[in-house]
């Protein structure tokens, strides 16, 4: 059982909603605040910048930032590993699998979160998404689908 995925993607989002926090007026840089296009640094403004870059900007709104954290989050405590040693209720090849979802673990959708980070240094190398789409692509099982289907090539 190999968490390390979780523990990576679990310090990414801890970094992110620190420098949200810092940049919505807990004492790093002011007050900051987004409406619609319009960006408010309390310091500064975007004036003279292309509207495209306000709106992006504006889109990491500290506040949407954190929310955009807390769902990532919510995604990440859903599809947890399920190991398989110790199961006497797994009627299938013993291989660890998603909680949320049955698949192989760690399962797409925790691929999919981790995709973003994939330049970070602390990104673990065996799910650089090279690896991990080749063994995605080769994935099979023989367990259950959740209509009770029979495990096909995924």
């Amino acid at each position: 059982m190999n968490n390390d995925l979780v523990a990576f993607l679990n310090a990414r989002l801890d970094e992110e909603a620190a420098l949200a926090r810092c940049c919505d007026g807990d004492g790093c840089c002011g007050e900051w605040t987004a409406r619609g296009d319009t960006v408010d640094f309390c310091q500064g403004d975007l004036t003279g910048f292309h509207p495209a870059i306000a709106q992006h900007v504006a889109l990491h709104d500290p506040a949407r930032v954190l929310r955009e954290v807390e769902a990532k989050r919510r995604v990440l405590n859903r599809h947890t590993l399920s190991p398989a040693e110790g199961d006497p209720e797994r009627p299938w090849d013993d291989r660890d699998d998603c909680q949320f979802d049955g698949d192989l673990w760690p399962c797409d959708d925790l691929l999919d979160l981790a995709l973003p980070y994939q330049d970070h240094p602390d990104f673990p190398e065996r799910y650089k998404p090279s690896r991990a789409a080749e063994g995605r692509s080769n994935r099979t099982t023989s367990a259950p689908d959740r209509a009770g289907n029979s495990g096909e090539s995924r």
